[in-house]
């Protein structure tokens, strides 16, 4: 009794909670940021190369974070189709499997369609983007916009974006590939530039053919795609939806090259801090995930030194060589997916969620939350 008294006369005090207090801000825009192969080593590795010292990434400044686990409904080590599938519908899958359930046999038997965070976005009238810097009907791109059982249909993926299931499709997809997908399209027995005159959707060469003004567009272009130009014409695009949007951009931080790899993931993230200077950080939750591990391991080195010391000498030993095993003196790498833990941090509305240890689904359920939404 005496308790109650003292909480009433607090509350009379104080006077309301602020509106605040009493539950989190919702987001109006989400963006998605997938380091495609970035576990912890790598994002480590790639702040040593980088910046010459650890925790110097932007992302590793971020307030809110966890480890989450990336296995698969049968499987401890995931691919990027399960892995990617589990982020953004929730649910886990089988290793190869693109947005269907895990009742799904790869390559030869379909599963339950499972509903994406962009369908979601799709369903509700916001905007919707997908970009990579790797073939754009692949593995992680795919799984925001398609379904399939086998992840190398990409034919059958690419087509599926000029039927959407809700609303009209995503609006904004720009990512390497061309060849390949309209090769891809070919052999389901169709001329791809013909199906999309059909629903008026040109196919764009290059990022420079997208209007100023676009607010739809799609660019699949021959050979490598500046991704900061594409994230900077996607977000203006997309803004212009006053009901907001959800926008995904992938990049290949796998370290099998691991120059190359590691470079991508630095200028990943010095992108990354451009786009949180570009977006509303008070309605834009920004969230960095990985969909797997990769098998890259520190094992040694010094400030004074490059961490890939002896690269350009191994590499040349190689004559063009595929080798499985890279050992040089301070890392250590094997081609390979890995089955730990993968970072996760964000900022804006809906952060506060992203903390302790994770399983991969419950990345779809902050999304849905931060936006207000329910299944």
């Amino acid at each position: 009794m005496l308790r109650s008294l003292v909480c009433l006369l607090l509350i009379c005090a104080l006077g309301p909670l602020p509106a605040d207090a009493k539950k989190p801000k919702r987001a109006k825009n989400v963006i998605l940021l997938l380091a495609d192969a970035g576990g912890v080593a790598t994002v480590h590795a790639a702040s040593i190369a980088g910046h010459g010292a650890p925790l110097k990434l932007f992302i590793q400044s971020w307030p809110h974070l966890a480890l989450m686990d990336t296995s698969t409904a049968n499987s401890w080590v995931s691919d990027s189709a399960a892995g990617m599938t589990a982020l953004v519908t929730g649910q886990k899958t089988r290793n190869g499997v693109i947005s269907q359930g895990a009742d799904a046999v790869p390559g030869k038997q379909d599963g339950t369609v499972l509903k994406t965070i962009l369908e979601y976005a799709e369903e509700r009238g916001l905007a919707t983007g997908v970009l990579s810097d790797v073939t754009i009907a692949d593995a992680t791109p795919a799984a925001c916009y398609g379904h399939a059982n086998i992840r190398r249909e990409l034919g059958k993926l690419f087509l599926q974006i000029f039927e959407p299931r809700f609303g009209d499709g995503v609006d904004i997809l720009f990512g390497p590939g061309r060849q390949r997908i309209y090769e891809a399209v070919e052999k389901e027995g169709q001329n791809l530039d013909e199906v999309a005159r059909r629903h008026n959707r040109p196919i764009l060469r290059s990022l420079g053919e997208v209007p100023a003004d676009a607010r739809r567009a799609l660019a699949v272009v021959d050979g490598p795609i500046d991704l900061a130009e594409a994230a900077r014409k996607a977000v203006r695009a997309l803004s212009r939806n006053p009901k907001g949007f959800f926008l995904m951009i992938e990049s290949d931080a796998h370290t099998n090259h691991p120059r190359a790899g590691l470079d991508r993931l630095v200028r990943f993230d010095r992108l990354i801090r451009e786009l949180a200077g570009m977006v509303n950080l008070q309605e834009t939750l920004l969230l960095f995930a990985a969909d797997h591990s990769f098998d890259l391991r520190v094992v040694g080195g010094r400030p004074e030194e490059p961490l890939l010391k002896g690269w350009d000498e191994w590499e040349a030993r190689q004559a063009g060589q595929r080798s499985d095993a890279i050992r040089l003196p301070f890392v250590r790498i094997d081609n390979t997916h890995t089955g730990e833990e993968v970072p996760v941090m964000a900022m804006g509305p809906g952060a506060e969620r992203v903390r302790g240890y994770l399983p991969n689904t419950r990345i779809f359920e902050i999304l849905l939350a931060a936006y207000g939404w329910s299944r």
